[in-house]
Formats: structure tokens, C-alpha cells, sequence
């Protein structure tokens, strides 16, 4: 999402005269977007800030801007700790970014914009078109979260649920496709709770799937809670939905998921997997974990990996509980670290060899590939297959933003390696 904000900054920027620049020591304005879920990310802004510090000795300094949920968060502590920062723009008041470089070029005193603007945000850049050229775009559909699981920040720096409009969606998607665009990934902090006048995410998939040249759809994040029917029937009859699917369940444990606050417990979320695979045999799974969450035993643990060892997802984004300030989960009593280090270490081994031996199997498997762009190595072009694993083929042929038939001949923990096929696929792999 924040890369979709980013480039969205930069559609709107470009109406005040300013484009991008890779070298840091020309830029008249310096934008750092930031995201508050990752760890330390409020020390990490004050690194960067240090950074451009030093770049900038004995030059012109330029205008410093903090965007993003770190500035939503702590906007004013930014201000009064860091005197080099000119100005503090919240998600959901970035569309005001001229109006604010235009202003503090002009002296103005005005620094803190961190209003809850959601639909005046949405209704600025409707009229502003997304330049986005990429094979592979980010579509934003939805934006907030009612859910208020205690860990999270995303209900206090987004603000509640909203879904943009389905008409403005469509026409955004057809603009990206216009530029180039194969392949869209419709993003939400909740994107199967995007609801506009009783249209649901199911809707927009077949709406934006009626785009010729559009290729491939995915979405991104999902809540088990608000996975519904509907969507299921997407998943069977949209041949442009790819067969994987983010689904976030963070701990096996029903206690721990109680204490969390997440709306569903372990059975929920195995019986909605079953209904999935049973419906699409083909599909596969990521999802998100939280090792060492306040209270987690060593019996809790166990159950998590129990989930991992049972469902076998293909990948798996795992961290240490870290505490958010302004969550209710700050305030609980953390545990030892050495040993929520240790479950991370038993927990990232069981995911890595889950992922080595699914990745086993696709060996000598032909399985159609979307080249997104060229390496830094000669002929060779850089894709993804269905379910978004990486994939580096050689060839003499141009084949960005080209699907291709693809053997399998070597894989790593990260990427498979493949070479251009003629055979078509007599039995689609679930790759």
C-alpha cells in the first residue's frame, strides 16, 4: 500500500512542477513515506533524517517531509524532536502535499496535516490519472480497519474501513492497464472487507477482469473473518484470479488469538482453508505469524507450528511480537526475549523446509510466467508464476509484460530458475 501512496505522491507532484530524482544531493523536496507496523520504524526515520543531514552539510537544505502512518502516529513528537523536519502529512491527508510544499516555499507556519480525510483524499485523486506504467500495479480499494486487533496500529493511523467507489475502481484499473499494466494487486488493510453500496470485492474481481489486455489479478490483505461465499466463487470462475491466497492467522493458539482480539478462532480459520482446497484444488496459502506474543506458552507454540505443519503454506512472514505505542498490547507484559527468539528460529525452520519441499516439486513442471522486467544480467528477464513465486529465465526475446511457458530446472530458497517451453501445459501445476 505504501508503495500505491507513493506513486500516487508523485502523480500529484508532478502538477507543481516536480519529478523524481535518484540522486539525493539535487532534490528540492525529500518525501520519506512511512509505514508504522514494521519495527523500530520511528527510529528508522530519525536515521534517515540523519542521513540527509550529512548529504545536505554546507548545502541549500530542502524541504523535509514525513508522510505515512509514522507521521499520522506521531506527528507532533516528530516536529518537536527534529527541527530539520518542515512538515508532517498522515495517509490520509497526502493528496494536501502541493498545498503544503507550496506553502512552506512561501514560509508558511503550517506543519502538522494529519486530518482523517479519507473521502476528500479519494475524491482528489480520482481526478488525478496513475501514471503507474509497471507489468505488476498496486490498486488501492480500501482503506482502514473496524477490527481493532490489539497489536495493530493500522485503526489509529488509517482510521475505520472505507471502500472506494466500484466505478472510479474500474476506470483506475482500465488507466493502469492503458499504461502497461498486466497484472493489478488490489490492496486493503482489509481488502475482503471492501463493501461499496452492497458491492463486494467479488464484484470488482469479474468488473476489472472484463479488461482485455489485463492478464492477472491478485489481492492483498485478506481477514478470515470477512472471507465470504462469494468470494469462494471467484476464486472457482475467474481464470484471471491467481490460486494464491494471503491470509494472515497470526497464531495457532485460541487463546493467544483471543488475546489478540482477531474475531476468529483456529477451527474457523481451518474449516474456511478446507472449503478453499476443496473447491480449488490448485489453491495455495501465505499468511502472517506473531512469535512470542504477551502470555504465549510454550503449549501455544506448539500449536502454531501445529498450524504451519498442517496447512503447509507455501510462504510465511514471521516476526517477535513488538509492541506498537498507542496499542493495547503495549502495555502487556512481554516475554523473554532469548526465548521468543528461540520459537522464531524452530518456527522460521519448519516454514523454510515447508517452502524447500514445495519448491522441490516444481521441478521439471511447466508453468505459465509473467515477465515483469530485465535483470542487471545479460538476457535475462525477471517474472512470477501463479502464485507469485519468483522466476529467472534467459532469452534473446523482449519478454517483458509477456506471459510464457515455463520449464523448471533449478531452484533456490528464493527463486526458480526456468527455460522458455513450447510444450503447452497438459496439466496445469499449482505454481
Amino acid at each position: 500500500m505504501n508503495e500505491y501512496d507513493s506513486n500516487r505522491i508523485l502523480d500529484l507532484t508532478k502538477k507543481i512542477d516536480y519529478n523524481v530524482t535518484n540522486i539525493i544531493s539535487e532534490a528540492n523536496c525529500y518525501v520519506l513515506n512511512t509505514c508504522h507496523i514494521r519495527e523500530k520504524a520511528t527510529d528508522k526515520v530519525y536515521h534517515e533524517i540523519g542521513r540527509i543531514k550529512k548529504e545536505f552539510r554546507g548545502k541549500k537544505k530542502p524541504i523535509i517531509l514525513i508522510a505515512g502512518c509514522v507521521a499520522q502516529a506521531e506527528g507532533d513528537i516528530l516536529l518537536k524532536k527534529e527541527n530539520y523536519i518542515d512538515a508532517v502529512i498522515g495517509p490520509q491527508s497526502y493528496h494536501k502535499i502541493n498545498k503544503v510544499i507550496l506553502n512552506l516555499e512561501n514560509k508558511s507556519n503550517l506543519k502538522n496535516f494529519t486530518e482523517f480525510d479519507v473521502v476528500e483524499k479519494f475524491d482528489t485523486l480520482n481526478l488525478v490519472k496513475n501514471s503507474d506504467s509497471k507489468v505488476s500495479s498496486f490498486l488501492t480499494i480500501q482503506e482502514g480497519c473496524d477490527k481493532f486487533c490489539k497489536f495493530c496500529v493500522v485503526p489509529y493511523t488509517r482510521g475505520p474501513e472505507f471502500s472506494r467507489s466500484l466505478k472510479e475502481l474500474v476506470q483506475e484499473a482500465k488507466q493502469l492497464v492503458h499504461n502497461g499494466s498486466r497484472e493489478i494487486t488490489l490492496l486493503g488493510q482489509n481488502v475482503n472487507a471492501y463493501n461499496f453500496e452492497g458491492q463486494k470485492l467479488s464484484d470488482l474481481i469479474f468488473e476489472i477482469a472484463k479488461i482485455n489486455e489485463l492478464k492477472r489479478i491478485r489481492y492483498t490483505t485478506s481477514h478470515p473473518k470477512d472471507f465470504t461465499k462469494d468470494l469462494i466463487r471467484a476464486h472457482k470462475n475467474c481464470k484471471k484470479l491467481m490460486p494464491l491466497i494471503h491470509l494472515p492467522v497470526q497464531s495457532g493458539s485460541n487463546k493467544v488469538l483471543k488475546q489478540m482480539n482477531r474475531k476468529h478462532n483456529i477451527e474457523e480459520y481451518i474449516e474456511l482453508i478446507g472449503k478453499l482446497k476443496n473447491s480449488i484444488p490448485n489453491l495455495q496459502f501465505s499468511s502472517d505469524f506473531i512469535i512470542g506474543y504477551p502470555g504465549e506458552t510454550e503449549e501455544d507454540f506448539e500449536k502454531t507450528l501445529d498450524i504451519m505443519n498442517k496447512i503447509k503454506f507455501i510462504n510465511s512472514y514471521s516476526f517477535i511480537f513488538s509492541a506498537r505505542p498507542g496499542t493495547p498490547s503495549s502495555n502487556l507484559k512481554q516475554i523473554d526475549n532469548d526465548i521468543a527468539k528461540k520459537r522464531l528460529m524452530i518456527f522460521q525452520n519448519t516454514s523454510n523446509k515447508i517452502k524447500t519441499e514445495y519448491r522441490e516439486k516444481l521441478l521439471t513442471k511447466i508453468t505459465p510466467v509473467l515477465f515483469e522486467n530485465k535483470t542487471k544480467e545479460k538476457n535475462k528477464y525477471f517474472g512470477r508464476d501463479k502464485c507469485f513465486n519468483s522466476v529467472i529465465v534467459e532469452s534473446n526475446e523482449d519478454l517483458i509484460g509477456k506471459i510464457k511457458n515455463i520449464k523448471i530446472t533449478k531452484v533456490s530458497q528464493n527463486t526458480l530458475f526456468g527455460e522458455i517451453s513450447s510444450r503447452l501445459i497438459q496439466k496445469e501445476f499449482a505454481a
